[in-house]
């Protein structure tokens, strides 16, 4: 059974930093790209980052880009988002996701339709 927990998320006052952590399991899952999805209140869900299973390719949401850091410890099977000056904008629920083979199409990265396995979802609540 493949299953994707997420943690860290709470709640920070504007302009502090989270770090969200989502761990997998499931020994049959080769965790090839990785990303991050989040959904606010009464919005659609919202392309975050993603990255691939070396590391080495990223990309991020025009709304978190240079705030936001994506990384992955493939030993622990587990991928990170830092999360700096954060804003009221970014409160949101903030889920993981990740494919057993690879994503070849960079584009097709940013889409939430691309990606397997879905994790429960962590609130990230940001404060004025």
């Amino acid at each position: 059974q493949v299953q994707l927990v997420e943690s860290g998320g709470g709640s920070v006052q504007a302009g502090g930093s989270l770090r969200l952590s989502c761990a997998g399991s499931g020994r049959t899952l080769n965790y090839r790209n990785m990303a991050w999805f989040r959904q606010a209140p009464g919005k659609d869900r919202e392309f975050v980052a993603t990255i691939d299973w070396t590391g080495g390719a990223t990309d991020y949401g025009d709304s978190v880009m240079d705030r936001f850091t994506i990384s992955r410890d493939n030993t622990k099977s587990t991928v990170y988002l830092q999360m700096n000056s954060l804003t009221p904008k970014d409160t949101a629920v903030y889920y993981c996701a990740t494919t057993g083979t690879e994503i070849l199409w960079r584009e097709s990265r940013r889409l939430a339709a691309s990606y397997d396995y879905w994790g429960q979802g962590t609130q990230v609540t940001v404060s004025s």
